[in-house]
């Protein structure tokens, strides 16, 4: 049985941004709560052991404890907005009790004299802060750290329909449920993490959530999660800061700056930052921004861990907000301690930074060109703000150029303890830094009686049938369903109810697909890569019930894959029907709803008997080529049903012959053709990332070039209606990100037949078009108005689709639609042939709607004269689905 903590344990790897905690076995310590002047508490307060220079979070009531040797400590109480105090307490052999009342913090405001034109101190104190963010962040070499995280979530609201059924299955609303783990992080730069999780417990399912993706997740970076920080390179362009003055604390000034976005809205935060005087590092931050609608805060206060190093000690996270009726509430904590760090050596040297727009700069202070940025940076004790930057900058490009592999960006290692979630309840208790919360303690009771009655309830009998092979149902035949045989054999249906529609050319027809696979894997001596093999037959079938015509194929198939290296071959043959464009531009359920409710066929088919061989080789991730070598006899089919619920006489069935501007009949004439085709896939520059020592590419960081060739060799089938053509094409598909203000993704074709003595329409290039309501996944894979197959084509073509995404457009102006997580594009397509007129479309559209659907609305034009308009609706464009086995 499903546990029903699963939708709040989805929740948490989205909104998590970074790290966590400590260890002890003592049964003595301090405890006490912490509130303001009125006795409100105050949730998530950070108390300081200056003795040990340890700490803990209080909890959301204010209440806390920590367990220390016994002996006399120095407690400092912080809490942002309120002035720190410290008290001193003596542990003996029991706990002591130490409260904190804050006093809301007093700020001392710079005595500026009121001229015209005098800019706030912010702007000065900001833009240190910036040119010395990535000073911050490459400071500290590498360290490690313990780390507790916990997230207590609890749905408050859901569809009233939906709210007895939610109660069956064991899941109460407003009431809490947590997740608690302790981890040890190890972090090496530039972006290399280790994680050994010690200990996890959940009021549920075990939960082995990871902290350690989100451990370089810093407000020093340029993005935290696609959000601009405050601290980035460009953040003047997109917030606006004001001084609210500054306070003493432990000897050290923090000026409190309020953040305001420019526009207001999603991946911007606003708030207020604490930035240390001199140092020019974060104190402690509160901000909060806004994720497709939902609402994030995030606060983090920052500890002194090395001379002139302060390192995040407390990180709180807020998530909230409403989806489709569905209400929840999810607060996340992390807490870090026992660090242990290694300072960079060669970022020793603190430089007293110059704000060249107010400051007057000495005639001496420059960078010397001469020297190497080494000896730059050791005898650059005053610099410019924009000398510091750039000496940083250029150190960190040579540093990144010392890497054995420069295009690995980020290294993820992860281990579980054997006996992590095995800890006793004595365990959590002892080494817990967080004080539980009733509520939380309330849930973690009622889950744990659950989980005894339903390990009662499981018995040796049902634990040996769980394990079971799965055994043939009669549904699995429509439905989809897997046998294992053991020893990597494995026979499986495939979801056959999708291969139930309707077409003119069929009427109803039917289909089912199955394969029969062998496979084998093992280990390769990294103990990490994976060598497998396997052979897969697939059988497929079809009947049309109007045509009274079945079809079949059978393909077998070899594969083999070896780290980056994979090798596909294999042969199929039979006799099938298929959509005159091989990328099936029109998917078969939409086109038997249109058939049957508007009698509308936009489907057009033919058959084909056919053999054909096949290989496909990876020679490593940006590496591809494909070649296929068929021979085919094709004929041409026609229309054999009329049944549709739509019955006005004005409207018929089209003929299954398409409409074209270049074919004649003998394009449609039954045929052969013995036809080799090629194709090279290559993505420059690709970067990676490793995870658990295995190398994983990020496809989306390089452009992908197409390049094809298609060869028909009419002069060996010696027949007059063989194919004979050569065709090039190539294609470069990619996007480019403008920061938040925008996403730019484009997909350019260009090709031509320099040979075509003998083209059939199937050989045609055809383009991918749509005239249904129904918008295709990819924004910009597809034309949005243009018929399927009106311009295709046996001559030259070039085509374009571009779509641009804003974050602030028309409609988008309003905050409010902003923070719902609503979208606005603009899309353009074009596409011209030798014998096409110049067709274009140009649109609008509205994406992340409801957080999961898209509207287009457009126009097709032929030059300058207007064709065709409509709207389109389609699925969320950050939402991707694959549809494979």
């Amino acid at each position: 049985m499903t546990r029903p903590t699963s939708a709040i344990k989805f929740a948490i790897p989205l909104l998590i941004f970074t790290l966590l905690l400590p260890l002890s076995t003592l049964a003595q310590g301090i405890k006490g709560k912490i509130t303001n002047k009125e006795g409100e508490a105050l949730p998530f307060a950070s108390i300081y052991i200056r003795n040990t220079g340890d700490g803990v979070p209080a909890n959301q009531n204010g209440d806390y404890e920590i367990r220390l040797k016994s002996g006399y400590y120095d407690v400092v109480a912080q809490y942002l907005g309120y002035a720190t105090q410290v008290g001193t307490i003596e542990v003996k052999d029991n706990w002591a009790t130490l409260d904190f009342q804050l006093e809301e913090q007093t700020y001392a405001l710079q005595e500026v004299t009121v001229k015209t034109g005098q800019e706030d101190p912010a702007l000065t104190i900001m833009r240190k802060a910036i040119s010395k963010a990535k000073f911050h962040r490459l400071q500290v070499q590498e360290y490690s750290m313990m780390v507790y995280l916990k997230g207590t979530g609890k749905l408050t609201n859901a569809p009233f329909f939906l709210k007895k059924e939610i109660e069956k299955d064991g899941f109460k609303l407003n009431e809490a449920y947590t997740s608690e783990s302790v981890s040890k992080i190890h972090f090496q730069q530039p972006n290399k993490v280790e994680e050994t999780v010690i200990s996890i417990r959940t009021s549920g399912d075990n939960n082995q959530t990871s902290p350690a993706p989100y451990i370089a997740t810093s407000f020093y970076n340029a993005k935290i999660n696609e959000a601009v920080s405050p601290l980035a390179p460009s953040a003047f362009a997109y917030y606006k800061f004001k001084y609210e003055g500054s306070f003493v604390e432990n000897g050290v000034m923090i000026n409190k700056i309020r953040v305001t976005p420019r526009s207001r809205g999603e991946r911007v935060f606003e708030g207020h930052i604490y930035i240390i005087e001199n140092l020019w590092a974060i104190h402690s931050l509160d901000l909060k921004t806004s994720l497709l609608g939902f609402q994030i805060e995030v606060q983090q206060i920052y500890q002194p861990v090395a001379e002139n190093v302060w390192m995040p000690s407390t990180h709180t996270y807020t998530f909230g907000g409403k989806f489709f009726g569905f209400a929840g509430e999810f607060k996340y904590l992390a807490s870090t301690r026992d660090y242990d760090i290694t300072l960079n050596p060669d970022l020793i040297v603190e430089t007293t930074i110059i704000d060249e727009k107010i400051d007057e700069v000495p005639k001496d202070i420059k960078l010397d060109k001469s020297l190497s940025t080494m000896e730059q940076m050791a005898q650059s004790d005053k610099l410019t703000r924009k000398d510091f930057r750039k000496m940083i900058n250029e150190y960190e490009k040579e540093a990144l150029k010392e890497r054995e592999e420069e295009d690995v960006v980020s290294e993820r290692t992860y281990k579980v303890d054997s006996l992590a979630t095995k800890r006793s309840l004595s365990y959590w208790d002892s080494i817990r830094p967080v004080k539980l919360t009733d509520e939380e303690v309330r849930g973690y009771t009622r889950d744990d009686s659950l989980a005894v009655i339903e390990a009662a309830k499981e018995s040796k009998v049902d634990s040996v049938a769980r394990k079971a092979r799965r055994k043939f149902q009669p549904l699995d035949i429509v439905t989809g369903g897997g046998y294992n045989f053991g020893k990597g054999r494995r026979l499986a249906f495939r979801n056959n109810l999708t291969k139930f529609s309707f077409n003119t050319v069929e009427g109803y027809k039917v289909g089912l697909g199955a394969y029969y696979r062998i496979s084998s894997s093992e280990k390769m001596a990294d103990s990490v890569s994976q060598h497998t093999r396997s052979l897969t037959i697939s059988p497929e079938f079809r009947y049309g019930f109007a045509s009274k015509q079945a079809y079949g194929t059978l393909d077998i198939r070899r594969a083999i894959t070896k780290e980056e290296m994979g090798l596909t071959f294999g042969a199929a043959g039979g006799s099938y029907i298929y959509q005159f464009n091989a990328d099936n531009p029109i998917q078969e359920q939409v086109n038997a709803l249109y058939s049957i409710l508007l009698r509308q066929n936009y489907m057009k088919l033919y058959e084909q008997d056919f053999a054909k061989a096949y290989l496909y080789h990876r020679v490593n991730d940006k590496l591809t080529y494909r070649s296929t070598f068929s021979y085919a006899n094709r004929r041409e089919l026609f229309n054999n049903s009329d049944f549709s619920l739509y019955n006005r006489p004005e409207r018929v069935y089209t003929p299954n012959r398409p409409e074209n501007v270049e074919a004649t009949d003998a394009n449609f004439e039954n045929s052969q053709a013995l036809i080799f085709e090629g194709s090279l896939e290559w993505r420059p520059g690709m970067k990676y990332y490793i995870r658990n020592g295995r190398k994983r590419p990020i496809y989306e960081s390089a452009p992908l070039v197409n390049l094809k060739y298609s060869k028909a060799f009419g002069g060996l089938l010696n027949t007059p209606n063989a194919a004979n053509f050569d065709m090039v094409e190539a294609n470069l598909e990619h996007f480019f990100n403008f920061g938040v203000s925008g996403k730019l993704n484009f997909n350019l074709t260009a090709g031509a037949f320099f040979n075509n003595s003998q083209v059939y329409f199937m050989d045609f290039k055809h383009f991918g078009g749509n005239r249904t309501i129904f918008a295709n996944m990819g924004v910009a894979d597809n034309f949005r108005f243009l018929d399927y197959y009106q311009y295709s084509t046996q001559s030259q073509y070039v085509s374009a689709i571009v779509h641009y995404q804003f974050r602030k457009f028309l409609l988008t102006q309003l905050p409010m639609l902003r923070f719902s997580g609503v979208r606005e594009n603009i899309f353009f397509n074009y596409l011209k042939t030798a014998e096409s007129p110049h067709y274009w479309e140009v649109g609008y559209s509205l994406d992340n709607l409801f957080r999961i659907f898209r509207l287009e609305m457009g126009a097709g034009f032929e030059n300058s004269a207007y064709q065709r308009s409509g709207v389109r609706v389609g699925i969320a464009s950050f939402i991707n689905i694959s549809m494979g086995d």
